[in-house]
């Protein structure tokens, strides 16, 4: 197994995660197979209880697994599908560690950072990087490796040095160090700063770890005189310093990187430059540049609870851009803060109050995303109603499936809480080939799509809500789950207990992302005829 392993420095928040992402692309582009790993040097044992707002989305895999961010990236740049073991965590290592001094399996010594810690890490690593995700048999040829934080904390010391010896055990054909670094500039000189960087790369390496290649940040292009003194001072060639300036889409990264013959280093590092073939990117650079040249947009109203952070609705924010990009569009979102609609606001915050109906009103089409809690609900159930009422298209996911339910049983509908979280991918059964979402998933029977949910619709109330006219056209195998629900009477209504956003993908949207977009502007008739009649 050949690892790259990705770190940061100076700063956090630089963009490991994309940079990780876009050198898979240009390493698969070149006929490799490539796996990812995460690590986050936090305590927690997954990403699954944390607050959105301090740590962005809570991404959701196939097996379950509740995830950094940063792996659902890894997903939609790599088209890969991976496992919640490919998100290495404090928790998960000291857990295991902990798990086995208490079996006795250590038999008696005393258990220590190293070499127990860091054994624990190589093997977690060594394992994880052998599982397929790709689909095909057999390991990958290459794991890039995520650090997450910033060199020099603390909390990542016990990684680092498990990487320093893994480094060194797989040999140095098979291991090649990128560090991420950040590149300021300062007052109005505009003199672009290595210092910043030469310290980084000073503390990685002593600890143990030497740069390959230094991936810089910056706003402009590096200019040579700095790339001569990074060379210079960080021990590194010249030519294996790579600049990721601010792109306008990050689609533009691999494009970036393979300019720059990342490849070629990463490949001679990693003695795969025999096997390797010349990067095809072509796709990447049609997508980059269509989305470059777009200039009519959709208004897009994303009522939720955690708006203050995007971060918080990643994925759903990636499979609108798909979706528009499919239908050559830009989108345009208005974030509303769901409480800001409420009648409270109305006095205590008019202009807040009246700003986020202003934006529910110019939209051309509604999407209340998941989330947990009852603030913001009776906003989210006011921003149903408007969109059933005035036929402006909808869709609801997860708990805004849910509200669709209140909103139209006006008094509420009862919901029972389940003893656990329903995680992972779970199939839904179409129970009319007829439904708009059947249409629009092209599979008249079934879609599997990834679940994240405690609450669900009452069963006992389905009966009166269909005579109604609301119409659940998915369910789940039992039949007593609520998975899909239409109001065949709208122009597109849709209410879903799954997250179609976590499997959208570039140039693959969700296809009920797709359907909201289309629906906005009218062509979605015409688009499911084209497609019931093959063409």
């Amino acid at each position: 197994m050949k690892y790259v392993l990705i770190t940061g420095g100076v700063v956090s928040g630089l963009g490991k995660g994309v940079t990780a992402s876009s050198i898979g692309v240009v390493l698969q582009a070149c006929g490799l197979r490539v796996t990812s790993i995460k690590i986050d040097p936090y305590l927690n044992t997954d990403a699954g209880t944390m607050s959105p707002f301090e740590h962005g989305e809570v991404f959701v895999l196939d097996d379950g697994g509740e995830v950094d961010l940063d792996l659902g990236n890894y997903e939609r740049f790599l088209d890969v599908t991976l496992t919640k073991d490919n998100n290495v965590t404090t928790g998960k290592i000291y857990q295991s560690v902990l798990d086995k001094e208490r079996k006795g399996d250590y038999l008696g010594k005393t258990v220590q950072v190293v070499p127990h810690i860091t054994d624990a890490i190589k093997d977690r690593i060594e394992a994880v990087a052998l599982i397929p995700v790709d689909g095909k048999e057999g390991p990958a040829d290459v794991c890039v490796i995520e650090l997450g934080g910033t060199v020099g904390d603390i909390e990542s010391m016990p990684f680092i040095e498990a990487l320093r010896q893994l480094s060194f055990s797989v040999g140095k054909d098979n291991f090649c160090l990128i560090h991420v670094s950040l590149i300021p500039v300062l007052g109005v000189v505009g003199e672009q700063k290595t210092k910043p960087t030469q310290h980084s790369v000073r503390e990685l390496r002593a600890l143990g770890l030497t740069p390959h290649l230094l991936a810089c940040r910056s706003a402009q292009p590096l200019l040579d005189n700095t790339k001569m003194k990074l060379s210079q001072f960080c021990h590194v060639e010249a030519a294996n310093i790579l600049n990721i300036h601010d792109v306008p889409n990050i689609w533009h990264i691999p494009l970036l990187l393979r300019n720059q013959n990342a490849h070629h280093s990463i490949l001679k590092q990693l003695n795969l430059l025999s096997i390797a073939t010349p990067p095809d990117l072509e796709a990447w650079s049609r997508r980059a540049e269509t989305f470059d040249n777009l200039t009519d947009s959709v208004r897009i109203a994303m009522v939720g609870k955690y708006v203050g952070l995007t971060d918080s609705y990643l994925s759903v924010v990636k499979a609108l851009l798909h979706a528009c990009i499919a239908c050559s569009l830009k989108p345009s979102i208005d974030w509303i803060a769901a409480s800001d609609l409420e009648d409270d606001p109305a006095q205590s915050a008019p202009e807040a109050y009246a700003a986020a109906w202003k934006s529910l009103r110019n939209a051309e089409c509604v999407l209340v995303p998941g989330g947990f809690g009852d603030r913001g609900v009776s906003g989210m159930i006011l921003a149903a109603k408007y969109a059933r009422e005035n036929n402006v298209p909808y869709l609801g996911i997860c708990l805004g499936m849910q509200i669709s339910v209140i909103e139209y049983a006006r008094s509420g509908s009862r919901t029972h809480m389940g003893s656990t979280m329903r995680l992972g991918s779970r199939r839904t059964l179409f129970q009319t080939p007829d439904c708009v979402t059947s249409k629009l998933y092209c599979n008249p029977y079934y879609v599997d799509e990834r679940h994240r949910h405690r609450y669900e619709v009452n069963p006992d109330v389905i009966g009166v809500l269909e005579e109604a006219g609301l119409k659940f056209v998915g369910k789940d195998e039992t039949g007593k789950r609520m998975e899909v629900l239409e109001l065949p009477s709208h122009p597109f209504y849709v209410g879903v207990q799954f997250h179609p956003e976590f499997k959208s993908r570039p140039g693959k949207p969700s296809a009920l992302f797709l359907g909201l977009i289309l629906a906005a502007r009218g062509k979605l008739e015409a688009y499911l005829t084209r497609h019931q009649n093959g063409s």
